[in-house]
């Protein structure tokens, strides 16, 4: 079975068995969909330390739009626990699959730097 009839056939039993699909999307579009989105908080031992630089977080989004789950895939251990914080109080307008809402997967991208 070719991979494309596999994937199709899966989804079809997904939406045939009520069970949501999960697509991924990327960062712009999912930034885009993001109706609420707090910063993260750039910590004080982060500021007093002039710790900077780039966090990447893996989100899991609901078919609801609230994230569903965060976590850091790099970045400083003193970045990477304000911006997973963040992201877990984003919303987003649910993302759909076939005309259904759906789960979704993202990867976003914080820079801190010091001021």
């Amino acid at each position: 079975m070719n991979e494309n009839l596999l994937r199709t056939s899966l989804l079809a039993l997904a939406v045939a068995t009520g069970l949501s699909a999960e697509i991924r999307v990327g960062s712009q579009e999912a930034l885009k969909a993001a109706t609420s989105k707090p910063a993260p908080e750039y910590s004080a031992v982060a500021k007093q330390m002039k710790v900077s630089g780039r966090v990447e977080v893996e989100v899991t989004i609901d078919a609801e739009g609230k994230v569903e789950e965060a976590k850091a895939l790099t970045g400083n251990p003193l970045l990477t626990g304000p911006a997973v914080t963040a992201v877990k109080k984003w919303r987003f307008t649910p993302f759909t699959a076939n005309g259904q809402a759906t789960k979704a997967m993202t990867n976003l991208v914080f820079d801190f730097k010091p001021q």
